[in-house]
């Protein structure tokens, strides 16, 4: 099934314009999520919107929003007028400039969309805009409405579409200062740069996000599966780490040596710990799957739970209360 689009309008360069659809390029809803159920019945609670002072429950069709000017006083503003403010933005994205890659604070980075044309008609000028930027080391800055909000948006070719970046406004980013300015300057020794730059380098590596893995998202699924297969599951909390930093040339000395010692041991350790698809057979069968992260199955898993009858396929949704 096509991915269904977040927006659908135009974009434009000076005269040239094109049909596209944005797509959010970015998702949990792989995530293990909970509803709020009571405790006593196992039922599924709903949420209902209650008058602050009369305490009776508000229908949705009573329901408006209100600008706060006063204490407990408000302006009353209703979705028709908002939906009047009509800007360009509302169904075109309209490149304003380009800038150096290298100049976006990364602080002003916010959501990310893959942008892509609409028909056949479009996709030259698509193109052409996206062959443009490339090799060029420039973004486009334009400007799109998402909910109802005007952004900005930084637009660069990837791959043979765009992929958009909508960013803060000044005013959403805080200053650093307040935060900073109170750090005293500390003059360091150079042998202790020099021991805490060599555990630098002995951990440089190239960024491969499929090597980063959700632990908690992995020790959640476990509870859960080990909650519906019956199993007793622990409520003791782990205890926290020590932070307490004695001698800090001691601590960068040992963390060398400990880093020296686990490069010896890691091809060891890698051929101990794989696991083979039949110890993944071996597992504990549940009722209904629980899933989590991007976790992949060996193919005979799959293969068992294809097989499987339909009653035991329910999945529990997992959409958040």
């Amino acid at each position: 099934m096509a991915p269904r689009p977040y927006w659908k309008g135009y974009l434009k360069l000076s005269l040239v314009a094109c049909p596209v659809s944005v797509f959010t390029a970015t998702t949990s809803s792989e995530r293990v999520s909970f509803r709020q159920i009571n405790k006593l019945t196992g039922n599924r609670l709903r949420q209902q919107l209650v008058d602050e002072v009369t305490r009776d429950v508000v229908e949705s069709a009573d329901k408006i929003r209100g600008y706060e000017i006063d204490k407990n006083v408000y302006v009353q503003v209703e979705d028709e007028e908002i939906e009047a403010l009509e800007v360009e933005s509302n169904h075109t994205i309209d490149i304003d400039s380009f800038v150096p890659r290298a100049q976006i604070d990364e602080r002003y980075q916010d959501s990310s969309y893959y942008i892509a044309p609409n028909d056949q008609v479009g996709r030259e000028a698509f193109a052409v805009i996206r062959e443009a930027m490339r090799g060029k080391d420039m973004v486009a800055l334009g400007r799109i409405v998402l909910a109802k909000r005007e952004r900005v948006i930084a637009l660069q070719p990837w791959e043979k579409g765009l992929l958009g970046t909508t960013l803060r406004y000044a005013y959403e980013v805080r200053n650093a200062g307040e935060y900073f300015d109170g750090i005293p300057e500390t003059k360091i020794p150079k042998d202790m740069l020099q021991l805490a730059e060599h555990i630098l380098e002995s951990k440089a590596s190239d960024f491969d996000p499929a090597q980063f893995i959700d632990r908690y998202e992995e020790a959640v699924v476990d509870m859960l599966k080990r909650k519906q297969a019956g199993a007793p599951v622990s409520k003791q909390k782990a205890a926290a780490p020590a932070s307490n930093v004695v001698n800090l040339m001691d601590a960068l000395r040992r963390s060398v040596a400990a880093e020296k010692g686990s490069a010896k041991e890691a091809p060891a350790k890698k051929a101990k710990g794989k696991t083979k698809p039949e110890d993944l057979r071996r597992q504990p069968q549940f009722k209904f799957p629980i899933e989590g992260g991007k976790s992949k199955q060996p193919k005979e898993a799959k293969e068992t739970k294809q097989a499987a009858p339909a009653a035991s396929k329910a999945k529990p949704k997992r959409k958040s209360a």
